[in-house]
């Protein structure tokens, strides 16, 4: 499990930085209390593999709830847990210029100048600075390239191929998923509803599966699909993509679309590109 603790001055670009690990598939949570840390890290190792990767915004918005950072930090290290602090800075004047172009306080000083409260927050933070493992100064990055810095760190520059890609099965009768970018409709292959010992099963089913591939037709969907995904991938990474949906739908997102989004995934999986399944609708 990787985990990440994202913390710095306000307005350095945790917003943007927490985004950046939510679209290469992180678990993330903003403004974690720092109490809970420890007691979150224990749900995500009992979630069976569903929670691998995690990234924590915790920071100064907490008050004096943030003070018990490193005792949460020493007692995740101590149950086994592995973390890295990513520290976002910049210069006083970029921050300033910032709080002015959102007319915001800042959080430490209320009824006080920006300048003010970031001498305090600085002041608040540098112990967490000095344990950061990635210090970055965002002071002249654009929110582009501060997301490349993250992908970068996140992935360790190895497994990130341009793109991270998004398989959901789901079902007509509850709506298309709203982010879909390709959605495909499976409703044309014969419905494992309509046969009695199946109706109760879902597409991760060994019974289903093979029901739903054992017609001619979804195999010649399959590879006609597999080479269309193939072709438009690489053509999605160049015009700089970061997150591709591709939407599986059948009438419930319980059988046929579960079955044949399970096998996408597979073959995305193979060509050694970041992919994320998700059964939308298949306990409804």
């Amino acid at each position: 499990m990787k985990f990440f603790i994202i913390t710095g001055l306000s307005g350095a670009g945790k917003s943007s930085a927490v985004k950046a690990m939510e679209d290469i598939g992180y678990y993330c949570v903003d403004n974690m209390p720092p109490a809970l840390i420890p007691m979150f890290a224990d749900i995500c190792k009992q979630s069976s593999g569903k929670i691998e990767n995690v990234a924590l915004v915790s920071d100064l918005r907490g008050g004096d709830l943030f003070n018990q950072l490193f005792e949460s930090l020493n007692e995740l290290q101590e149950k086994g847990f592995k973390y890295e602090i990513i520290f976002l800075d910049a210069a006083d004047n970029k921050l300033v210029t910032r709080y002015k172009e959102t007319r915001r306080n800042h959080p430490l000083a209320p009824q006080g100048t920006v300048l003010e409260g970031i001498a305090t927050e600085r002041n608040l933070l540098s112990e967490v600075r000095t344990r950061a493992k990635y210090i970055i100064d965002t002071t002249k990055l654009r929110p582009s390239d501060l997301k490349d810095e993250i992908k970068k760190i996140a992935l360790n520059q190895t497994e990130y191929k341009g793109i991270i890609i998004n398989v959901v099965s789901f079902g007509f009768k509850y709506g298309i998923p709203i982010d879909s970018d390709l959605v495909f409709d499976v409703r044309f292959l014969p419905n494992p509803y309509y046969v009695p010992e199946l109706r109760p099963k879902t597409g991760e089913d060994k019974e289903v599966r093979d029901y739903v591939f054992s017609y001619k037709q979804t195999d010649q969907f399959l590879k006609q699909l597999d080479n269309m995904i193939e072709f438009l991938i690489p053509y999605y990474v160049e015009e700089g993509k970061s997150q591709l949906v591709i939407a599986i739908g059948c009438t419930g997102g319980k059988h046929r679309s579960v079955a044949i989004a399970n096998d996408i995934y597979a073959f995305i999986k193979k060509m050694g590109h970041k992919v994320v399944l998700q059964h939308r609708d298949y306990q409804k």
